[in-house]
């Protein structure tokens, strides 16, 4: 379907990059699950390593369609962005399911492994289980920056073997790596980066608790860039040799031609660290299933406006539940 621009208009206070990136992590939403059912539970994605998901089921939740959500790199279930589009998608009659990646929300202890970006199988095996063993017949997926790389390359890897997937969705995902990371390395974006590794660095000095011999911490004092740390620790526990092979072979890119269900990529041309150019690739743009929403303003995953009495401030939530219900009519 290739790339259409869309109107949106951001708040007038954040028209800079960086103030609407910031904005949801400094003034967060309360109360965003009041009311809302919750149940806890635990997937299965490798023989050694479980997944924990906050299911929000309809009173009918065998007819109901389900929606599960994928946060991004350091985030977890309890994200801005994870709770505000799950309480749009109940209220607006779907179940869903707000998926932390592995060792996210307090659960290293769930497996020996780390998080990565090329772990597509994990939300595979969490939708297949959904379709398996709870007969859910009507299954999305949602994910946010590198969550949104996962349900793409997730999507492009299955093709048509999975029919109870009816669409994905990506928020400023990031389906090539490289190019991001290499974002992330400008002097104007080195709170980003410098959040993350101090993020990740305190993981591997939980992991080296809870699996003694696993992970050395001795590099960690020197490391200071996330291609430092992905290169020593990501990328050889994911078995890749390096960063670089690891950000080549995670990136949804290379699969993207092959995604068979109702996709749609909403992406920001200021992203601070998501160059737009990764979306205008023939992979992305002559696949007739794929649909990518452009907007001028937006940041990374915000797309804050001012609040009307038919929205509250946050577009892309809105938009990706206006999209749902339109594919499920």
């Amino acid at each position: 379907m290739g790339i259409e621009a869309w109107s949106f208009t951001p708040h007038p206070l954040l028209r800079n990059r960086h103030a609407m990136t910031l904005f949801p992590r400094l003034f967060p939403r309360r109360g965003l699950l009041r009311g809302l059912p919750i149940e806890p539970r635990l997937f299965r994605v490798a023989e050694d390593s479980q997944v924990l998901g906050f299911c929000h089921w309809q009173p009918r939740r065998s007819t109901a369609h389900t929606v599960v959500l994928l946060h991004g790199l350091e985030g977890c279930s309890e994200s801005q962005y994870m709770q505000g589009f799950a309480a749009k998608a109940y209220r607006a009659g779907m179940n869903v399911i707000r998926l932390n990646q592995r060792n996210c929300c307090e659960t290293e202890h769930l497996t020996p492994t780390l998080y990565n970006s090329s772990l597509s199988g994990d939300i595979r095996a969490v939708l297949m289980e959904l379709a398996e063993q709870d007969g859910l017949e009507q299954l999305w997926a949602v994910g946010w920056s590198m969550g949104g790389n996962l349900v793409l390359k997730m999507a492009g890897e299955a093709g048509t073997t999975m029919p109870a997937l009816r669409g994905v969705f990506g928020v400023c995902p990031v389906i090539d790596p490289e190019a991001c990371v290499q974002a992330l390395e400008r002097r104007a974006n080195w709170i980003y980066e410098q959040h993350f590794v101090i993020r990740l660095k305190a993981r591997i000095h939980h992991k080296a608790k809870l699996f003694p011999g696993r992970y050395s911490t001795a590099p960690l004092a020197r490391i200071s860039r996330l291609r430092q740390f992905d290169h020593l620790y990501t990328a050889p526990d994911a078995g890749f040799s390096s960063a670089e092979e690891y950000y080549d072979r995670a990136g949804a890119r290379h699969v993207a031609s092959n995604i068979r269900v109702p996709t749609l990529i909403i992406t920001s041309c200021d992203d601070p660290f998501v160059p737009f150019s990764i979306f205008e690739t023939e992979a992305v743009r002559g696949n007739p299933q794929i649909r990518v929403l452009a907007t001028r303003h937006g940041g990374h995953c915000a797309f804050v406006q001012r609040r009307h009495p038919e929205e509250d401030g946050h577009w892309a939530e809105h938009r990706i539940v206006e999209a749902m219900l339109r594919q499920s009519s």
